[in-house]
């Protein structure tokens, strides 16, 4: 059974649960809640989850861990600010794992060195070098594609097959992105910094923002409704929101108005990003949170992951569903997303420097 509180907390661990809605003022006072050094804690046959990615999302894994193990998880949901906490709680944390979605998040985990390395031969031999960090401090459990999506009714199959094509003078006014700092952005242009070279990178984004037909905004979502609406006939946008629009009653007249196009076939491949696990420094219950991120890349939870939410198993010979089938098989740029978040600075530099946004 999954629990939405932390159990047996001490009374710093409690007074950061009841302060961290309260945000930023919460996180100030911690000083003062926590105490000058770290107090013993022995450990509870639980594992506690810190996670950026919704219960709705995860829980179902959690709960088929707990059946098959006995072990209960905990967890503590939050859209941002996990990564502050965690450093804010150092050896004090409760947390055993934290869960985010997209490299840039993971890599802050590192950045701010609130997470400790596993070394474990299931996780390395189950997920790909490339989408686990090289000292073990974090590893992706689902993939998602950054493509293209392209008007059903106004651009003909194969019209644009790849990145660059977007930024061809013939999709002036035609094409829509969200804010060019988002994280799912920002390693985009990440990997072309990587792979083609700063100067390549920055006439591709200069290009795309000339073929914009709005100022960059809204969500992935919000792209293909544009495209439905006729706004534009171009978007870039995550694999698994297609398939969310299709389960939502109200955005599927979205979805259908557009169809995926895979790009880079013919190259390096069409980028890729992921959700993941790291463990956190203090993890008192390491035991047991090895045995929940070993579980995730088991072939169950992987072929859950990829029903629940549209994504693709990071485990390779793991079925896709359904609906990612009919999507086609494609290739895979194979780049290292640690790699990727080495050039994530830059990439954000560049987006301010050619004003994208504005």
């Amino acid at each position: 059974m999954v629990r939405s509180t932390l159990p047996r907390a001490t009374r710093a661990t409690r007074a950061l649960r009841a302060g961290f809605a309260g945000g930023a003022l919460a996180l100030a006072a911690l000083a003062v809640t926590l105490p000058a050094a770290p107090a013993a804690r022995a450990a509870d046959p639980d594992v506690n989850v810190y996670s950026t990615r919704q219960a709705f999302l995860i829980q179902p894994l959690f709960d088929a861990f707990t059946e098959e193990t006995g072990i209960g998880v905990n967890v503590v949901f939050a859209k941002e600010g996990l990564a502050e906490r965690l450093r804010a709680e150092g050896d004090n944390s409760p947390a055993d794992l934290v869960f985010t979605a997209d490299i840039g998040h993971l890599n802050d985990l590192v950045e701010l060195d609130v997470v400790q390395p596993v070394d474990n031969a299931t996780l390395e031999s189950a997920i790909p070098a490339q989408y686990r960090h090289p000292d073990g401090k974090w590893f992706g459990l689902t993939l998602r594609g950054r493509v293209i999506y392209a008007a059903k009714e106004r651009v003909p199959e194969g019209a644009v097959e790849t990145y660059a094509d977007l930024t061809d003078p013939r999709w002036e006014g035609r094409v829509c992105t969200r804010k060019g700092d988002h994280p799912y952005q920002v390693a985009l242009l990440a990997a072309l910094i990587a792979e083609k070279g700063e100067d390549a990178a920055r006439a591709w984004l200069a290009g795309l923002k000339d073929n914009l037909a709005r100022r960059p905004q809204g969500n992935d979502r919000a792209q293909v409704k544009a495209i439905m609406e006729g706004q534009c006939d171009l978007a870039i946008g995550n694999t698994y929101y297609m398939g969310k629009m299709l389960d939502d009653p109200e955005q599927r007249a979205w979805a259908e108005a557009a169809y995926i196009v895979f790009p880079n076939q013919d190259g390096s491949g069409t980028h890729m990003n992921l959700s993941g696990v790291a463990m956190t420094k203090a993890a008192p219950n390491r035991d047991n949170a090895v045995a929940l991120m070993e579980f995730l890349v088991s072939d169950r939870a992987q072929e859950m992951y990829a029903q629940l939410n549209h994504e693709y198993p990071v485990k390779p010979d793991v079925a896709w569903s359904d609906l990612l089938r009919s999507w086609g098989d494609f290739k895979m740029d194979p780049l290292s997303l640690s790699e990727v978040a080495k050039y994530r600075g830059r990439a954000l530099m560049m987006v301010n420097s050619v004003g994208y946004n504005s």
